[in-house]
């Protein structure tokens, strides 16, 4: 409650709106060819596209199951 006297310098602060400010110049990707990965990176990125894939079919199968498309199956 001892900061409700404090009031800060109104003049202090100045806020920019992003649309009004310079432009800042964008790095291009352009000339800097492929990322060099261990065999750590490589395992890891692979088990983890393995479970998106998985994680998928998974998905697909529920919203399968829940049109009733497996209903004739049975």
């Amino acid at each position: 409650m001892a900061t409700l006297n404090v009031t800060p310098n109104a003049g202090s602060f100045r806020v920019v709106h992003p649309l009004d400010d310079v432009q800042e110049a964008k790095c291009s990707s352009v000339g800097l060819g492929r990322i060099k990965m261990t065999r750590a990176v490589r395992v890891s990125l692979g088990v983890l596209r393995g479970y998106l894939v998985f994680m998928t079919l998974m998905l697909a199968y529920h919203v399968c199951d829940l049109a009733g498309l497996f209903t004739r199956l049975k």
